[in-house]
């Protein structure tokens, strides 16, 4: 069975830029075309899909994403590289995590600096963006 793209993005929850950008970066193999042109897709393109967004959901690259379809396309490979890939993405997830709470820390020392409704040419926050002493003040508080 053929789909045109419009289905295979209602099937996956994709959109189809997201379906026409994937197809650019070759994660997706190229559609069959029809006789006016149009992409026509099979059920292996929606079992790649869904594959490739449960990835991106896990905020995968796409260099990751190509790695894990290699092996997921050879079911019989040994698959230790993944388990590094796994581990890889992991330690990144848990970088980025302590990035987000300095940032939250940094928001919160800056939040502090307004804690009125006033003129926003008094405001201390937009004070504070504008002479860079909110982070002056969150290196104190380490």
């Amino acid at each position: 069975m053929l789909i045109k793209i419009g289905e295979l993005a209602k099937r996956t929850g994709a959109t189809v830029e997201t379906i026409r950008y994937y197809e650019k970066e070759r994660l997706l193999p190229e559609p069959f075309r029809s006789e006016g042109n149009y992409r026509l897709y099979r059920e292996s393109h929606i079992g790649r899909l869904q594959f490739i967004l449960h990835c991106r959901t896990l905020d995968m690259t796409l260099d990751e994403v190509r790695t894990l379809l290699k092996y997921w396309e050879e079911p019989n490979r040994d698959c230790g590289d993944v388990d590094d890939l796994l581990d890889e993405h992991i330690q990144a997830v848990e970088t980025r995590i302590k990035e987000l709470k300095q940032l939250k820390k940094h928001l919160s020392v800056l939040r502090k600096k307004c804690d009125s409704e006033t003129p926003a040419k008094s405001c201390g926050i937009l004070d504070a963006l504008a002479d860079n002493s909110c982070h002056e003040n969150l290196h104190e508080t380490h």
